[in-house]
């Protein structure tokens, strides 16, 4: 009941902020936020006469596409040669050396592509500069590029018979400007009124309480605590569905999520926007009631599936409970599978955020996934390998939900004969084999990436377990990166050559290979006519709508990878539960 209490009370917060954030932000992507383009607009303006920018422009989605790869192009470039030249940069107080050519590779790649899979420890890779000017820049400029690729779809919907779907340059500079940075500003304030550090100074060396003997005789008397301007960081990375954290252990650190408020607050943040883009949709499409429709979908699968986690944990570990140790939950002791949770936590909230952290593409965690039970942890492996499409990254999520939804109304047309329509667009082949590669082509980027790995002795030689375990581990990865979550399952060494390069690739598929088809669709859909309503028309506002969408999520999501699941997590619950 504690459990079930802590989700309703999530859930409910979240809708409470989603809906306002998302009503708001149709009125900025319209330009119709009065008051805040009174405060902000000088500063818009501005921007674009310095970049040469006509903000007037109405760009053909090819044109889009093409500003959208030249950005982040040139941003992944930025972001390598900042880390390449790391050891002559300023705020760089621990002296840290270049970083090597294959992380600097895999470490620009996800960033730029809002995965945030991060191959190296922050604390001890990187300095204070790269960390500001490279990540938390990209942080937001990724962030923004999966909203503005959303509302070209949404124009796409919206507009008839038109050869434009918006101006990328614009519909960026908007979602930083009005969005992203002030919500970052209010909770990089929350976050260091409960703790998190902000700091350019260099780091702490202090006295233990408890001075340490370790094996050759010496006495452990001092730490050094890594510091830093971590608060900045962290706001962004949890509203941009990033994830990336400043310190090795993200979000368990005790200086990055220090109190069960902070953690209570970057949740929120994690699905906030995500959650907020649903009614952003509704509002431009000018019908809630839409928005209401793919909000429910998202719900339908997350609530469920955030509770199933939850009740794994709470089980404990059937190994351990045959060794007569006491799991149950008493004044003293959390009770479950507290192996990888941080105590301040317990098992509620780190299964929840489990669960949040990949039904989003945020990628950040405050528990070790490695560490749960077998059940446990397929749950945010599935939730990855959907195609973060249960509220997912900032703006992709609901574009590829939507992409779900498209195939969701052909799959109904062609059960009852009719050419299938969405939002009052026919969905005809060109749309349909759009649809195909954003959901084929990350797909065999997981499993071709998977098969390889596990094959060759470069893929196995980092496993830091055997068997079914390391199997997941390895299967964890490439559904993280082509996926574009970032979270790791942990246990596998993934700073070599092999698994930087080749979750690198993957995460370019991931994000690129999909948004091409995506504009693809909208540029398609926009140039078309809008079809009245008739009596033969699907209404993709109701209860039965929910449900087609989400048994399209789940059949395609179950015959894709349960193969895979079956022979990771099924297999090593099994074999838990047997001994």
């Amino acid at each position: 009941m504690n459990g079930l209490a802590q989700v309703v009370v999530y859930v409910v917060a979240l809708v409470a902020l989603a809906v306002p954030l998302g009503a708001y932000m149709a009125r900025v992507y319209e330009g119709e936020a009065r008051f805040a383009q009174r405060i902000i607009g000088p500063i818009e303006r501005f921007f674009y006469r310095l970049a040469g920018v006509d903000a007037a422009e109405d760009m053909p989605w090819r044109r889009y596409a093409a500003a959208v790869l030249l950005f982040n192009f040139v941003g992944a470039l930025v972001v390598y040669a900042l880390h390449r030249a790391q050891g002559y940069l300023p705020l760089n107080p621990a002296r840290l050396g270049a970083v090597t050519p294959e992380v600097s590779f895999n470490t620009a790649v996800s960033f730029a592509t809002n995965t945030n899979w991060q191959a190296y420890s922050g604390e001890s890779t990187l300095g204070y500069l790269v960390q500001m000017l490279a990540l938390t820049v990209q942080n937001f400029v990724s962030a923004a590029t999966g909203m503005a690729v959303l509302v070209a779809l949404l124009r796409g919907f919206v507009r008839k018979q038109s050869q434009g779907i918006g101006n990328f340059w614009v519909d960026l500079t908007r979602s930083v400007l009005y969005v992203l940075l002030p919500l970052s500003v209010v909770l990089a304030l929350l976050l260091v009124s409960e703790g998190v550090v902000q700091t350019l100074r260099g780091p702490l060396t202090v006295s233990l309480i408890d001075p340490i003997s370790v094996a050759d005789g010496r006495t452990i008397t001092e730490q050094v605590i890594s510091v830093g301007p971590v608060a900045s960081q962290a706001a962004i990375k949890q509203l941009g569905t990033n994830g990336g954290g400043f310190f090795n252990s993200n979000s368990a650190h005790p200086l990055e999520n220090p109190t069960p408020l902070s953690n209570f607050y970057e949740l929120i943040a994690i699905l906030l926007i995500p959650a907020a883009l649903c009614f952003t949709f509704g509002s431009i499409v000018k019908d809630r009631r839409q928005g209401w429709a793919v909000f429910a979908a998202m719900l339908v699968v997350f609530v469920p599936l955030a509770l199933a986690s939850i009740h794994a944990e709470q089980a404990g570990n059937p190994a351990l409970a045959s060794l007569g140790v006491d799991q149950s939950s008493s004044p003293a002791s959390p009770g479950g599978n507290m192996e990888g949770k941080e105590l301040r936590f317990g098992v509620v909230q780190s299964a929840l955020w489990a669960t949040a952290t990949t039904a989003a593409s945020n990628g950040s965690v405050n528990a070790m996934h490695d560490s749960f039970t077998p059940l446990g942890g397929l749950v945010p492996l599935w939730l990855v390998q959907l195609g973060e499409v249960i509220f997912g990254g900032v703006g992709s999520g609901l574009y590829g939900l939507l992409v779900y939804a498209i195939i969701a109304v052909f799959i109904a047309g062609l059960m009852v004969g009719r050419t299938p329509e969405y939002l009052g667009k026919k969905i005809e082949a060109y749309e349909m084999k759009m649809a195909s590669l954003v959901l084929l082509l990350p797909a065999a980027a997981v499993l071709l990436g998977t098969a390889i790995a596990c094959s060759s002795a470069a893929g196995t030689a980092p496993l830091g377990n055997p068997g079914a375990h390391g199997f997941t581990e390895i299967l964890y990865a490439f559904s993280s990166g082509a996926n574009n979550n970032g979270s790791a399952f942990g246990g596998l060494t993934a700073s070599g050559r092999f698994y930087a390069t080749a979750i690198g690739v993957c995460m370019l598929i991931g994000r690129y290979w999909v948004i091409v088809p995506v504009l693809a669709i909208a540029g398609s859909l926009a140039k078309k006519k809008s079809i009245p309503q008739s009596a033969g028309t699907l209404p993709t506002h109701t209860p039965l709508f929910v449900g087609l969408l989400v048994a399209t999520v789940l059949l395609v999501g179950a015959l894709t990878f349960l193969p895979s699941l079956a022979l990771g997590p099924v297999v090593e619950h099994l074999a838990l539960h047997r001994g």
